[in-house]
């Protein structure tokens, strides 16, 4: 038997054996992301590229999970692997089916390129709401579950293959990011851009690592020898396989300016540990073997990467060997997982205001409900860019109709373009004005729905993205959105706010004026179901913010500075909007006994926190613990989010809560990118925000603090 197809060698002797037995030409095309079939070994075509970042996206029907920074919002990692596993297994389904009718087309593979753990450094980022959000503890998280749920944990095959990206330091702008250097200092790399991706190759052994188009310190990512192989291959001992973003290999030349051409793009790439080309540009690996830019030997090692991960997915052995391979097409957008679909959608949706709890609202008091804006009944609105597509979509007035049903009389307007000065083209501006007024005079109560949508904000080059390149000019409400609020509120009714959106908005009018604001993110094809079910009580909020809301962009570094002075709630020096870890609830929670098991750290033992949480309110819900740690050090980071804790709570009830902290979370790396546990006093904070004077005045809730030291000399932490 040849070695390849022997099922009792590990699947990196195998693939070895299978590399080596391909032409110099065959090996090549064998790395690009359509990689074509090889019939004299039996090696059939294979598509490495497809996406699955809430859901599997662009290959037809499936489950349209909430945009991952709603996903984020859960502020739940337990959950996020369940959502994962279920895109898993819709993926294997679809992937079952598709090889059943010899479809192997693009997006028809298992190499699901996600998550993207970037951090959302500043809300100005397009491509934000693809992230868990700004902060590297809370990504690492999330990052490490996702990809777990993705993978699966049998003990020998994968379920699918995840893909951390973008690797690294990539967060805009969109529009230079072919030709841009994101310099970062190493305390920066190594406190904010570099740990969650640690974390999915150490914790979660991530399949694949995918680059970034930009350049990091002057070296192009997807052929830097600092971040592929000094850090991801030989400090983190990756062993997985490393893709370019799509066509990134080519700014080497054409953007970047690091080489004279593609023949020298290709073989930098490689050299550097850049096994798989999403593009065609690798075509010239067989010139440059010829120039002796590169061996045969690196192209065959990349190759056998590549066939390992394949391996890994089952794809060379007896089909009856692999246990995910008799998931039925059946599961795909079956009743189980639309019912997660709906409960994703309800766990994100994050509480900013209740003035007087106006919320929920009272369906017997109510005759006329008007909802109102350009996202009240926008399908964009619900999904965000990367997705699937949905059986069906709930809209918020779908969804409010749904609800109502013929007991109360439900009036529409548009209100206004999502960015325009008017909707009809021929039409003076303000074309809708008059509508939404006339609607908002014929109602009890209004439901304002404003925001963005992923034509506004998302990748450069996406259809539709009409401001810069997709990233966004300012924090405020896009076009007259304001302005028609302002007239709806004029009327005199009470206005529920929702904010559909994938980033941070400056709604400081809002805030000021609008009696109760709900921020819905782009939550899911059930996203409408969802919203109502909050405005009338049926769900309790649980979401908390995973990206700081500030007052203005003015505020902000910029947009060009990798530098995290002045950035996200662990350095920022003014006053948030609404703070990162925010969220609202119909419960009142209150946090108290925090004790730990030690007052004095130490290099080798874990700091264990326990806790008491009790639900005061009158209903049950789910409220997150959260641990802080600020170390008393000038320059140090603000306070640094190091535990998390989602706890459900009956009315009434009271629970312990036990979480650990580690002798690293109180680290903080120098200017060499060198962790440190310095000689002097620390702060843990435990409650259900961030312990700032913003959130405490906004959930009148103070975390309890306790003082620690570190009595030993400063000291190098090695994780």
């Amino acid at each position: 038997m040849d070695k390849y197809k022997d099922e009792s060698l590990s699947f990196e002797e195998r693939a070895k054996d299978l590399a080596s037995r391909l032409t110099l030409e065959e090996k090549v095309y064998q790395t690009l992301h359509g990689a074509p079939a090889i019939d004299r070994l039996g090696i059939r075509s294979y598509n490495y590229w497809n996406e699955a970042l809430h859901g599997v996206a662009r290959a037809g029907v499936a489950t349209v999970f909430p945009q991952a920074i709603g996903l984020a919002a859960s502020f739940d990692e337990d959950f996020i692997e369940e959502i994962a596993d279920c895109i898993s297994t819709e993926g294997r389904a679809k992937f079952n089916m598709q090889q059943q009718y010899d479809d192997t087309d693009i997006y028809k593979g298992l190499t699901f390129w996600s998550p993207n753990v970037n951090i959302f450094r500043d809300p100005r980022w397009g491509r934000g709401h693809e992230t868990f959000g700004e902060d590297p503890y809370l990504t690492s998280r999330l990052g490490v579950r996702f990809i777990e749920g993705i993978q699966g944990h049998d003990e020998r095959y994968l379920k699918a293959a995840a893909c951390a990206k973008h690797f690294a330091v990539h967060s805009g702008p969109e529009d230079e990011r072919h030709s841009f250097d994101a310099v970062a200092s190493a305390q920066d790399m190594r406190e904010t851009y570099l740990p969650a991706f640690k974390a999915c190759v150490k914790e979660a052994d991530v399949e694949v690592v995918m680059g970034a188009y930009n350049r990091t310190n002057g070296e192009p990512c997807c052929g830097s020898k600092t971040l592929l192989k000094d850090i991801l291959r030989d400090e983190w001992e990756f062993k997985g396989h490393v893709t370019s973003d799509c066509w990134a290999i080519k700014d080497f030349h054409e953007h970047h300016m690091v080489t004279d051409g593609p023949v020298e793009s290709v073989a930098l790439a490689m050299n550097n540990g850049c096994d798989l080309n999403c593009g065609n540009i690798n075509g010239n690996l067989i010139q440059a073997v010829e120039k002796g830019l590169i061996t045969e030997d690196t192209i065959e090692q990349s190759v056998a990467r590549l066939y390992t991960t394949r391996m890994k997915l089952g794809l060379f052995d007896d089909p009856s060997h692999v246990p995910f391979n008799d998931i039925p097409y059946s599961v795909v957008d079956c009743v189980k997982h639309r019912a997660l679909n709906l409960k994703a959608s309800e766990k994100i949706l994050c509480l900013l205001k209740n003035e007087n709890n106006i919320l929920p609202l009272d369906k017997g008091k109510i005759k006329t409900i008007g909802v109102i804006g350009p996202n009240a009944d926008n399908r964009r609105s619900l999904v965000g860019n990367y997705e699937g597509t949905a059986s069906e979509y709930i809209t918020v007035l779908e969804g409010i109709r749904e609800y109502v049903g013929d007991d109360i009389r439900v009036m529409y307007s548009e209100g206004c373009h999502i960015c325009r000065d008017r909707i009809s083209g021929l039409a003076h501006d303000n074309d809708r004005t008059a509508e939404a007024k006339a609607v908002a005079a014929e109602s009890d109560v209004v439901i304002a729905c404003f925001g963005l949508d992923p034509s506004l904000e998302g990748e450069e080059g996406d259809q539709g993205n009409e401001f810069a390149s997709g990233d966004k000019p300012n924090l405020e409400l896009p076009g007259i959105q304001l302005d028609v609020l302002k007239a709806i509120y004029a009327s005199g009714k009470p206005v529920i706010l929702v904010l559909l959106s994938g980033s941070a908005l400056a709604v400081s009018w809002a805030d000021e004026n609008i009696p109760a604001i709900v921020q819905g993110w782009y939550p899911g094809a059930q996203g409408g179901r969802a919203i109502a079910k909050l405005l009338f009580g049926d769900i309790n909020p649980e979401g908390k913010l995973p990206v700081t809301f500030y007052r203005t962009s003015e505020e902000l570094p910029d947009f060009r500075d990798y530098s995290m002075k002045g950035r996200t709630y662990r350095y920022m020096k003014n006053e948030a909007l609404y703070p990162f870890g925010y969220g609202l609830s119909y419960s009142d929670y209150d946090v108290t006994n925090a004790t730990c098991d030690r007052n004095a750290l130490d290099c080798s033992n874990n700091v264990n926190i326990k806790a008491t949480i009790k639900n005061n309110g009158k209903i049950s819900g789910n409220e997150t613990v959260q641990v802080y740690v600020k170390v008393n050090r000038p320059d140090a980071p603000n306070y640094q989010l190091k535990g998390i804790k989602k706890v459900h709570l009956e009315a009434g009830e009271t629970k312990e809560v036990e979480i650990a902290l580690k002798p690293e979370d109180f680290g903080l790396y120098n200017e060499d990118g060198v962790k440190v546990l310095y000689k002097g006093d620390y702060e843990v904070y435990v409650g259900t925000c961030q312990p700032d004077t913003r959130s405490m005045k906004l959930t009148k809730k103070t975390p309890v603090r306790i003082d620690l030291t570190y009595d030993g000399e400063d000291t190098i932490i090695v994780e």
